[in-house]
């Protein structure tokens, strides 16, 4: 068990991380002292280059970790008691949400300007890091494809090291063990570069446009809402691409403002996408359905059991999957072809435990029949599974 700062350190996600920064890094400079001598210039200034691409991909990658993306403090809630109107509550927090801070489920704590989770990092993206995140992406990928040009150049001396003129160039000579960790390397380098390259990429689109991965989904639903009239909702928050980098890059990779409070286009205010998020859950619950479990769902991400369908249609998302028995009740407010998404309907939690207790996630629809009389059905159901809808002011 790790305790004090290296608690956050002993997950999966940074162990493998490191391992495999730790892993390219070694192979590479030791790939690179057999093609260039140390003393040389270009030798010098290789190692060095690829020194420091390493150095910082590391300082970055534990400053995401640790700085953190910023958490709402407990019981937040707006200096303007009229103001609580416009914003949704946390039951976990036992306070209100700012804007743009979402509730991750992993990390037990409200993230101001929250992006996603991040496995790797064993911690959220958001407003204190999103700089370090990027940055240590930006440094990886640049690190990676110097370190598959060096690899990739000593597996092919290795391999063909009677095809060349010896003379003043390093003969390259690997062992079976040698020959099979380049190998290693030189795919996960490849690897690394392909993947977070990918992932580079959003990000410095979501720092361009200032909208997050969450927000980008809000979005795209506000503009189907309004697809019938035409008009198109204004993010608030895009004041450019020039200003919303400054607003992630600075010289001390520390963001501007506080994380709660954000300047917005003219003809919006700080509640405009807060008011929308309002609308669209207002909209989801009211087309909630409610469905009858008729087998059970074991949970499993992956059950076999109901079919080779329903394993490889699964919902691409890190939400959980429930398990339910026959009988249970279930809200469903998403659906796929062969999956739902809903919270179980619980008769037995005390009055004030209700969001600290919820059961959410998918489950494979081939497990529950849609209830047509739902009217009746919700007169049965506890009012603390049933979230009243929020009424426009």
């Amino acid at each position: 068990m790790c305790f004090g700062p290296f608690s956050r350190l002993c997950h999966w996600g940074p162990l493998t991380a490191l391992g495999i920064i730790k892993f390219i890094t070694g192979m590479t400079i030791h790939c690179n002292n057999l093609l260039w001598p140390v003393h040389s210039t270009g030798g010098f200034i290789n190692s060095a280059v690829f020194v420091a691409l390493s150095g910082l991909t590391l300082y970055n990658f534990l400053s995401s970790m640790y700085h953190g993306p910023g958490y709402l403090h407990l019981g937040w809630k707006p200096n303007r008691e009229e103001d609580c109107f416009y914003l949704q509550s946390c039951g976990v927090c036992q306070g209100f949400k700012a804007p743009r801070s979402h509730h991750c489920r992993k990390c037990g704590r409200c993230v101001m300007k929250m992006d996603h989770h991040c496995p790797w990092i064993n911690n959220c993206v958001g407003w204190g890091n999103h700089a370090h995140f990027t940055l240590f992406l930006l440094f990886a990928t640049l690190g990676c494809l110097h370190a598959s040009v060096i690899l990739g150049r000593s597996l092919y001396k290795s391999i063909h090291r009677m095809h060349y003129i010896t003379g003043n160039q390093p003969v390259i000579q690997f062992g079976l063990y040698g020959l099979i960790m380049c190998v290693l390397a030189l795919g996960f380098a490849i690897g690394v570069v392909v993947a977070v390259g990918m992932l580079l990429y959003f990000q410095l689109r979501a720092i361009v446009r200032n909208r997050t991965a969450i927000e980008d989904w809000i979005l795209e639903k506000a503009n189907f809402r309004r697809r019938d009239s035409g008009k198109m909702f204004v993010f608030p928050y895009d004041l450019g691409p020039r200003v919303n980098c400054f607003q992630v890059f600075t010289l001390s990779c520390h963001p501007v403002g506080d994380g709660i409070h954000w300047p917005v286009v003219n003809g919006c205010d700080q509640y405009t996408l807060t008011r929308e998020q309002i609308e669209q859950k207002n909209e989801k619950r009211l087309k909630t359905k409610v469905y009858s479990i008729i087998r059970p769902a074991s949970g499993y991400w992956f059950p076999i059991t109901h079919g080779f369908r329903v394993c490889i249609s699964f919902p691409c998302t890190d939400e959980p999957r429930i398990k339910l028995e026959v009988g249970d009740k279930v809200l469903v407010t998403r659906w796929r072809k062969h999956w739902l998404f809903g919270e179980k309907v619980q008769y037995d939690i005390p009055v004030g435990e209700e969001s600290l207790r919820r059961t959410r996630g998918w489950f494979p629809r081939r497990c529950a029949v849609e209830l047509i009389e739902n009217n009746q059905e919700n007169e049965k159901i506890p009012t603390s599974s049933r979230i009243p809808v929020r009424k426009r002011k």
